[in-house]
């Protein structure tokens, strides 16, 4: 029997084998395997530079977070990281950054989104108003504690303010209050540059979609549920992730403004890593900083599993 079709398959393969053939030698010709050795020598020194300076040193905390100290070198597998757990001070810094960062980090997404939208519209003196957030990008951070020291000292400006309607002064910097000051602090400096990436995403949300939204009569609040909130899930993802490793490097402010030892509300673990350095305590500052490196992990695996959920359907 005569069957037309399979001449044409047949013709077909010998053509997929002959496309197949031709790269094959295309990937193995002297130009490409020329091009590959360039990639490779611009690639080595970036890979060198990882290897020495982030891979290798992370493999030296994980060894010294396993021995009792770096002079013996005596294997106590996980006993560092119970006395971690057992330190009061570790316990009261893991608390206190944990409660910041579940305070500041949901903040400035929310704030930054809102602040970003308020600038899509048309409102008056957009031009001072962004200034006002962006000024903290262009301040040195010791200029920005200084603010801060003029406006929440015992005598500053808040005292001041308070003085002239009646109320009494409060040390702001040692007491209750002087988290709810850090997370202000925070805030401004970094609501910024959040702003902008948000206004960034938001620009980028095509048109059309957004007056097919209005044609079929979405109320404002569907539009931004269904529509601009899942095609800046990308974006709330990186302004997430910044704001919360940013969350973590808090430390400078605090530091300059309070010192080793702040009050107690304001000692992060920064502060707990950075006295345990200064003791050369390495196994436990090594522990801790692994403890904390698992909880960044998880966390931002959260993040990405919420993203790729929300956005998966936008993404193509």
């Amino acid at each position: 029997m005569h069957f037309p079709g399979r001449k044409k398959i047949k013709s077909d393969s010998e053509q997929t084998k002959k496309q197949k053939g031709i790269r094959k030698k295309s990937d193995t010709s002297p130009r490409t395997r020329r091009g590959r050795r360039i990639s490779a020598g611009y690639l080595f020194p970036s890979a060198l530079g990882v290897m020495l300076f982030f891979v290798l040193p992370f493999f030296i905390v994980i060894y010294y977070s396993m021995v009792d100290n770096p002079i013996s070198h005596q294997f106590v597998f996980l006993d560092n990281f119970v006395m971690v757990f057992q330190n009061a001070a570790f316990r009261q810094a893991a608390a206190n950054t944990l409660t910041f960062s579940a305070a500041a980090v949901p903040l400035a997404v929310v704030l930054s989104l809102l602040l970003a939208m308020l600038l899509e519209s048309k409102i008056p003196f957009k031009s001072q108003f962004r200034t006002f957030f962006l000024s903290p990008m262009m301040v040195p951070i010791a200029s920005v504690v200084l603010i801060w020291q003029v406006l929440f000292h015992y005598n500053g400006m808040m005292n001041e303010i308070r003085v002239l309607f009646g109320a009494d002064k409060v040390d702001w910097l040692n007491s209750s209050y002087a988290q709810a000051v850090i997370v202000m602090l925070f805030l401004w400096k970094n609501l910024g540059y959040n702003m902008i990436l948000f206004m960034s995403a938001l620009s980028s949300i095509p048109k059309d979609i957004l007056e097919v939204a209005v044609l079929e009569s979405a109320t404002p609040f569907q539009i931004f549920w269904h529509i601009k909130l899942r095609y800046m899930s990308s974006t709330i993802l990186f302004v997430t992730i910044m704001s919360l490793i940013n969350s973590f490097k808090v430390f400078r402010e605090i530091y300059l403004l309070k010192g080793d030892y702040p009050y107690d509300t304001m000692y992060m673990l920064q502060h707990f890593m950075n006295n345990t350095f200064g003791r050369l305590d390495y196994q436990k500052m090594s522990a801790a900083a692994i403890l904390m490196a698992i909880v960044m992990v998880i966390i931002i695996g959260i993040l990405f599993l919420t993203e790729s959920y929300f956005g998966k359907d936008v993404e193509g």
